[in-house]
């Protein structure tokens, strides 16, 4: 590969940097920094080819082979305290059929709106216990992405089903039942935080009356 054969003749201040980047796909310059690596040795390696800027901070190697979840390794990784919400974390799950090409990403209401160069972000503001409840953390391209669970997911998803559509609501709900990625009583305790119940109901009533 083109980077093994440059790691031969590389400086050990680059081959640091290549064990980082080839550890997590994606780096950022302050991760760098802490580990001793003045940001020079990013841009020579961007220069020689290797890496690439791809984003604000953020290097890539340019061989490095990228998930399907690279977008939300990026957010994460942009956006520190954001939680992976609503149609990105559908996707995720695999729940229904949505294939955003934005970033769905949930904020606290007292957080700057992130200002993101090479990404498409949506921004979902959120707080207390409907921002902090249900959320997983899973390794993307060795980065930890938090992410909300199916149940809480699918609870978001009613709350905000103006910006995203009943039908995408319906079928997630649907989807996520039949498929065990989340139960009756997930649903019910996440809509209780979301203060969701009253709208929920009727939808849980019917699941039951079915299953």
């Amino acid at each position: 590969m083109k980077s093994d054969r440059i790691v031969d003749t590389a400086s050990p201040l680059e081959e640091r940097i290549l064990n980082l980047a080839k550890s997590q796909t994606t780096i950022r310059t302050r991760e760098a920094i802490a580990g001793g690596i003045h940001p020079e040795g990013l841009r020579r390696l961007v220069d020689r080819g290797i890496l690439f800027k791809s984003g604000r901070g953020l290097y890539t190697l340019i061989d490095a082979a990228l998930s399907e979840h690279h977008s939300l390794a990026v957010a994460s990784q942009r956006v520190e305290h954001g939680i992976v919400c609503l149609l990105s974390a559908l996707q995720y799950h695999g729940i229904g059929t949505q294939a955003p090409f934005e970033v769905w990403m949930a904020i606290d209401v007292h957080a700057r709106r992130p200002n993101l160069d090479t990404l498409s972000l949506r921004p979902v503001y959120m707080s207390g216990l409907a921002l902090s409840a249900g959320i997983e953390t899973h390794a993307i391209e060795g980065t930890p992405v938090r992410i909300f669970n199916p149940a809480k997911t699918i609870v978001d998803c009613f709350k905000y089903r103006h910006k995203i559509g009943i039908d995408v609501v319906i079928e997630a709900l649907r989807e996520g039942f039949e498929s065990r990625r989340c139960s009756i009583d997930e649903l019910w305790s996440y809509s209780k935080i979301c203060r969701m119940s009253r709208v929920i109901r009727p939808y849980l009533e019917c699941l039951s009356m079915d299953n």
